[in-house]
Protein backbone atom coordinates (compact mmCIF):
# COMPACT_ATOMS: atom_id res chain seq x y z
CA UNK A 1 0.00 0.00 0.00
CA UNK A 2 1.00 3.73 -0.81
CA UNK A 3 1.05 6.37 1.48
CA UNK A 4 -1.80 7.36 3.00
CA UNK A 5 -2.46 10.81 3.78
CA UNK A 6 -5.87 10.86 6.28
CA UNK A 7 -7.06 8.46 8.64
CA UNK A 8 -10.40 7.71 9.43
CA UNK A 9 -11.12 9.72 12.22
CA UNK A 10 -10.07 12.72 9.74
CA UNK A 11 -12.46 11.31 7.52
CA UNK A 12 -15.24 11.28 10.05
CA UNK A 13 -14.05 15.11 11.52
CA UNK A 14 -14.33 16.44 7.74
CA UNK A 15 -17.81 14.88 6.76
CA UNK A 16 -19.20 15.18 10.20
CA UNK A 17 -20.53 11.89 10.00
CA UNK A 18 -18.77 8.45 10.87
CA UNK A 19 -16.44 6.66 8.73
CA UNK A 20 -17.59 4.94 6.27
CA UNK A 21 -17.10 0.87 6.17
CA UNK A 22 -13.76 0.28 3.82
CA UNK A 23 -13.15 3.59 5.14
CA UNK A 24 -9.13 3.08 4.98
CA UNK A 25 -9.80 1.36 1.28
CA UNK A 26 -11.13 4.91 0.24
CA UNK A 27 -8.44 7.01 1.78
CA UNK A 28 -5.77 5.12 0.23
CA UNK A 29 -7.29 5.56 -3.29
CA UNK A 30 -7.94 9.21 -2.33
CA UNK A 31 -4.02 9.52 -1.55
CA UNK A 32 -3.57 7.86 -4.42
CA UNK A 33 -5.45 10.53 -6.69
CA UNK A 34 -3.50 13.41 -4.76
CA UNK A 35 -0.29 11.74 -5.29
CA UNK A 36 -1.60 11.61 -8.92
CA UNK A 37 -2.40 15.23 -8.79
CA UNK A 38 0.90 16.65 -7.36
CA UNK A 39 3.26 14.80 -9.55
CA UNK A 40 5.01 17.64 -10.33
CA UNK A 41 4.59 19.48 -6.66
CA UNK A 42 7.78 19.83 -4.60
CA UNK A 43 7.99 19.36 -0.67
CA UNK A 44 10.21 17.91 1.97
CA UNK A 45 9.21 14.69 2.67
CA UNK A 46 10.86 12.15 5.28
CA UNK A 47 12.38 8.38 4.41
CA UNK A 48 8.95 7.23 3.20
CA UNK A 49 7.85 10.08 1.48
CA UNK A 50 5.24 11.27 4.19
CA UNK A 51 5.42 15.43 3.72
CA UNK A 52 7.20 16.62 6.80
CA UNK A 53 5.80 20.34 7.02
CA UNK A 54 3.03 20.56 8.99
CA UNK A 55 0.95 22.77 6.73
CA UNK A 56 1.24 20.17 3.87
CA UNK A 57 0.65 17.32 6.41
CA UNK A 58 -2.54 19.35 6.87
CA UNK A 59 -3.57 20.86 3.62
CA UNK A 60 -2.82 16.77 2.16
CA UNK A 61 -5.08 15.11 4.76
CA UNK A 62 -8.17 17.82 3.88
CA UNK A 63 -7.42 16.93 0.10
CA UNK A 64 -7.75 13.39 1.21
CA UNK A 65 -10.83 13.78 2.79
CA UNK A 66 -12.41 16.04 0.68
CA UNK A 67 -11.90 13.36 -2.47
CA UNK A 68 -13.47 10.82 -0.17
CA UNK A 69 -16.53 12.89 0.76
CA UNK A 70 -17.19 13.97 -3.63
CA UNK A 71 -16.48 10.23 -4.31
CA UNK A 72 -18.99 9.53 -1.33
CA UNK A 73 -21.63 12.15 -2.63
CA UNK A 74 -20.74 10.78 -6.61
CA UNK A 75 -20.81 7.51 -5.80
CA UNK A 76 -17.78 5.95 -6.86
CA UNK A 77 -15.50 3.95 -4.50
CA UNK A 78 -12.52 4.99 -5.11
CA UNK A 79 -11.94 2.62 -8.52
CA UNK A 80 -12.72 5.52 -11.04
CA UNK A 81 -15.42 3.73 -12.54
CA UNK A 82 -18.46 5.52 -11.37
CA UNK A 83 -19.15 8.48 -13.33
CA UNK A 84 -17.37 7.76 -16.25
CA UNK A 85 -20.44 7.76 -19.00
CA UNK A 86 -20.22 9.27 -21.95
CA UNK A 87 -23.72 11.83 -23.27
CA UNK A 88 -26.81 9.54 -22.58
CA UNK A 89 -29.94 10.72 -23.70
CA UNK A 90 -33.24 9.13 -21.97
CA UNK A 91 -36.11 11.09 -23.75
CA UNK A 92 -35.87 14.97 -22.44
CA UNK A 93 -33.14 14.30 -20.17
CA UNK A 94 -29.50 14.43 -21.66
CA UNK A 95 -26.16 14.33 -19.85
CA UNK A 96 -22.94 15.52 -20.32
CA UNK A 97 -19.83 13.48 -20.42
CA UNK A 98 -17.74 14.12 -17.36
CA UNK A 99 -15.08 13.10 -19.10
CA UNK A 100 -15.00 16.51 -20.50
CA UNK A 101 -14.80 18.59 -17.32
CA UNK A 102 -11.30 19.91 -15.85
CA UNK A 103 -8.81 17.34 -14.72
CA UNK A 104 -5.94 17.39 -12.77
CA UNK A 105 -2.52 16.68 -13.30
CA UNK A 106 -2.38 12.29 -14.25
CA UNK A 107 -6.05 13.27 -15.44
CA UNK A 108 -7.51 12.58 -12.07
CA UNK A 109 -11.41 13.31 -11.59
CA UNK A 110 -9.98 15.82 -7.97
CA UNK A 111 -12.96 17.13 -5.91
CA UNK A 112 -13.23 20.93 -6.35
CA UNK A 113 -12.39 21.15 -2.26
CA UNK A 114 -9.28 18.83 -3.12
CA UNK A 115 -8.13 21.23 -5.65
CA UNK A 116 -8.58 24.20 -3.40
CA UNK A 117 -6.77 22.80 -0.14
CA UNK A 118 -3.65 22.12 -2.62
CA UNK A 119 -4.15 25.28 -3.97
CA UNK A 120 -4.01 27.26 -0.64
CA UNK A 121 -0.88 24.95 0.38
CA UNK A 122 0.72 25.53 -2.61
CA UNK A 123 1.44 22.34 -4.13
CA UNK A 124 -0.84 23.28 -7.03
CA UNK A 125 0.08 23.80 -9.54
CA UNK A 126 3.21 22.16 -9.30
CA UNK A 127 5.12 23.55 -11.97
CA UNK A 128 9.03 22.53 -13.08
CA UNK A 129 11.37 25.04 -14.14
Amino acid sequence: MGRVYATPEQLAAWTGTPAPPGAERLLARASEDIDDALLTALYGTDGLGMPTDPAIVSALADAVCAQCEYQLATGDDGTGAAGRWGSVSIGPVSLGDRRDGPQAVGDVDLAPRAHRALTRAGLLPGVIW
